[in-house]
Parts: structure tokens; sequence; C-alpha cells
């Protein structure tokens, strides 16, 4: 087994990895930015190197000084995490010919799977359904407009190396088609260096469901169940869960198998995730595959019982899988909501600055993957995702509760946070039933900005981080609508 990893990361996911590392008796290696010289994960490491500048490009995405690092500590593999190079074909490619031992699948497979054209042709061809419309790029705005004659309004455009909402634009009539075309590509080229597009039929209302797939460098693949991540905004997840209330025993193993047989097709070892939307009538498609692990992973681990970032490692390792399909079970129900530094009542404005006050959740059922702490500076240059709240329960209903409990119990002063939103979605009718799809926050967003317009709302945006360092009492307002009766600016500051 490996002796010494080094995170080619930051924040949460670093202290994931991190503690992953520790239980396995392998010392783990941070690097970090000028913003990160005092955050979590770097005092949690065993050893820590600077990286450089805050901007990502002087940082985290310098792939030469990051392998450097690795060879002078000695490190014998490099866990990339998610986002920044996780899926960067050209780095995946340098660790390996650099004797390092990259945490992740080949660079073929993330190549072949990061090219989403290719990836379409590759998982049809495997006997998977996509969604409809084009195996190849879209070279103008000509040919786009001919191929919605075929496939009819409205489509999404698509970029070909895209990813997190970036290169994507609705297309509902012809008249959209050019300005919605240069707006996409010229996005796309700005953030993969790759502008071309490719079309797909929109499907409306979808629910995104995704399995969470598992494979070794023999061969040996399975899936550990769906995750639906249905509630989203702008392509952005903020809630998943599993299992996907609307998944019955029979679609899962067909789905599931669709699943393994797309990432057979790639070649596929180490952890991943195949995407699909989910229509009406109940019909799942091939969207795209993650050749990564995935933000909301905790949430497949608390209902199988598999550590997805120590089986990553074992398969790096060289080990077989220990488990068969047959193996993997469901075990109650779980949810995770992504705690981001935004402001829902200003557009989720991002909310960068000091944590005067924290004071995160626990008890039965609860688990929080943390990269912050009191007193931590959450800086401005990256994603604003710094913490991630997960409830496990016997069922839907049992998870539910526990999210609302914990929910009431977070409390973070200084920044602003999701969390408000959260609160109020939890007991919103639609999503306690499972009637939920992408479009939901949108459907339903106005009554959580009509609620948060009630006086007891706004008292907590103005009473201010004084009142609750100090602990002041000041009198809140009651609102039958909610049933409060909060007397502490304690209370009523964790709104923020």
């Amino acid at each position: 087994m490996f002796k010494k990893i080094l995170i080619a990361n930051r924040s949460e996911i670093a202290v994931r990895i991190i503690r992953a590392c520790h239980e396995m008796n392998i010392e783990a290696v941070a690097v970090y930015s000028d913003a990160d010289r005092n955050a979590l994960y770097v005092r949690m490491a065993d050893e820590a190197y600077y990286l450089g500048m805050p901007q990502p490009s002087e940082s985290y995405l310098n792939m030469d000084k990051i392998i450097d690092i690795a060879k002078a500590c000695k490190a014998e593999a490099i866990h990339p995490g998610y986002g920044f190079l996780a899926e960067n074909t050209e780095f995946a490619k340098k660790i390996s010919d650099s004797g390092i031992v990259f945490i992740g699948p080949s660079p073929q497979s993330v190549k072949a799977m990061g090219d989403k054209i290719h990836a379409r042709r590759l998982v049809k061809a495997a006997g998977v359904t996509i969604v409809p419309g084009t195996v190849d790029p879209v070279p103008d705005v000509r040919h786009a407009k001919k191929i919605a004659k075929d496939i009819g309004y409205p489509f999404m455009l698509k970029a070909v190396s895209g990813g997190g909402g970036k290169g994507m634009r609705l297309v509902e009539q012809a008249s959209d088609v050019e300005s919605a075309f240069e707006r996409a590509s010229s996005e796309a080229l700005s953030a993969f260096g790759d502008g071309s597009l490719y079309i797909e039929k929109l499907i409306k209302n979808p629910r995104h469901i995704e399995f969470q797939i598992l494979g070794d460098k023999y061969g040996n693949i399975i899936h550990l169940n769906e995750r639906e991540c249905s509630i989203q905004r702008k392509h952005q997840k903020l809630i998943e869960e599993s299992p996907s209330p609307v998944m019955t025993a029979g679609k899962r193993s067909k789905v599931g198998a669709m699943a393994v047989s797309a990432a057979k097709a790639a070649g596929y070892y180490n952890a991943g995730t195949i995407e699909f939307i989910m229509d009406d009538r109940g019909e799942l498609f091939f969207m795209e595959m993650n050749t990564r692990l995935q933000v909301e992973h905790p949430v497949t681990e608390l209902v199988t019982g598999i550590d997805l970032v120590k089986e990553q490692i074992r398969i790096a390792n060289g080990d077989r899988l220990a488990f068969k399909q047959s193996d993997i079970g469901l075990s109650g129900s779980a949810m995770e909501c992504r705690i981001v530094a935004e402001d829902p009542l200003n557009d989720f404005a991002p909310t960068p600055g000091r944590i005067a006050y924290l004071r995160e959740p626990q008890g039965a059922g609860i688990r929080i993957d943390s990269g912050v702490y009191e007193g931590f500076e959450v800086p401005g240059w990256y994603d604003s995702l710094i913490a991630k709240l997960q409830a496990h329960g016997k069922n839907r209903q049992e998870t539910i509760a526990r999210m609302q409990r914990a929910l009431s119990e977070y409390r973070i002063v200084g920044i602003s946070t999701a969390i408000p939103l959260y609160r109020w979605l939890f007991k919103h009718e639609r999503f306690i039933k499972g009637d939920i799809n992408t479009g939901f926050l949108e459907q339903e967003m106005d009554g959580f900005t009509k609620d948060a317009s009630q006086l007891w709302i706004m008292a907590a945006i103005v009473s201010g981080m004084s009142e609750m360092s100090n602990h002041k009492t000041i009198e809140a307002p009651h609102n039958e609508a909610n049933g409060s009766k909060w007397k502490t600016a304690g209370r009523i500051n964790n709104l923020r």
C-alpha cells in the first residue's frame, strides 16, 4: 500500500481525503495557495507545501509544480479530488509519465468520457439509451438550425468539453439560435479552451439521476445504486439523495446495468458516475460521465457502507474489488445539502469573508464534511462550497426529519450561506412528497423570497454579528405561518 499521497486540491474534499489516508496509515501531503495558508486541510495534513498566488492558474491548476512537489516529498500517488485538474487528461498523463500513480481512471478513459460527443457515441454503441441529438459537433449556426428542424424546439446547446453548466444554452425558437450559439461557444472556449458544441433535445422538467460506479484494473465493474440530484440552480446541484424516491428495484437493476455497460465501453476503472435524466414517463437517458469522485459521494457511502475514497486508493494501488454486485445493499435513506457561501436572497451572490461564529450540528444520523472553522477567512477565489451536511435515516421520512433538525442547529455567522433556503425547502410539501425535478427551484423560488420578506427573517438579516457574539436577548416577531416565538439573538442570527 502507498505510504504517502499528495492531495492536489483544497477545502472540504482535501479534508475528506486526508481522513481516509490517516485511517489507512498513509501520510497525507497538502498543497496550498496564499489564500489557503491557514486552511483546515493544511493544518490536518502531515506535510504541506506552498503552490503560489491565489489565482487557480498560479496554484491549483499548476500541473508541473504539483508534480514537482510530489516528487520532492516522495509521494507515491496523487489524488485530484474533484474540480480543478480532476478530469484533465494532460494532468493524468503527466502524473503517470512521471512514475507517480494517478488516483483515478486511465488518461485514455478521462479523454474518452470527457469528450461529450465521443462519450455519446461510445455508450450508444454499447446499447445505452442517449438523449436525442447529435453525435458530432455542430460546426455553425446554419447547421444548428437545420438540426433543430429535425429534432424540434426547444433544445440545448452544450459544450463538447463542458461541465458545471458552462457553455450551455437553452434555445426555444429559431430566432434565438444565433445568439445562443455564439454565447455558448464563447463561454466554452473561455472555460475549456474548446468552443465546439453539440445539440441535445430538451427534456422538460426532468429528474437528474446518476449511478455511482466502481471498477478495478482487472475489468471488474459494479454500480453502487443511484443518487437523485434534481434540486439544482443553473445546473449546479444543491441537494442530493439516495435512493431516488421514484426508483424501483427493477428499474435500478436495469439502469445500473446500463451504467456498468457504459463504464466498460470506456475501459474504465476507479470511481466514476454515469449521469442520466428521467423524463415524465420514467424513461432514463444517458447524459454524461464524470470521471472522478463526486461532491455528493457521501450519500452513497451512507446507504452502502462503502468508503469510496478508500476504494479509490486501493484500486489505484492495484487491488481487486473486494465485493461483487450482489454484495451491494441499500441501507435506509441519505441526503446531502451543499453548504455554499452564497446569499440566496441576493441571487446567490458569493459571500467570502471571516466566519465569526460556527456551530455544526451533530447527533444521530448526521455527518459533516467541512473545510472551515470559526475564525477562518473564506476566500473569494474558488468555488463557494465550504461544507456538506448529510443526514441518514431508516427511510426518507426519518432522513428529512433529521436534516430539518440538523439545519435548525447549524450556526454560521459572518458570511451568508444557503442554510435558510434549505430550512424552507425541507418543509416544502412538494419536496417532502418527492415531487421534484431540475426546475423545482425556478418554479418555487418565489415562495422562498416571499417567506424571506417576512419580518422575522428580515430581522435575522439585519440583527448583526455582535448580537450573536454577546448572546444579547432581543425580541423577535411572532409569525403564525412559521410558528416562530424566537427570543434570542443566537436563534435569530443563525439564519444567515
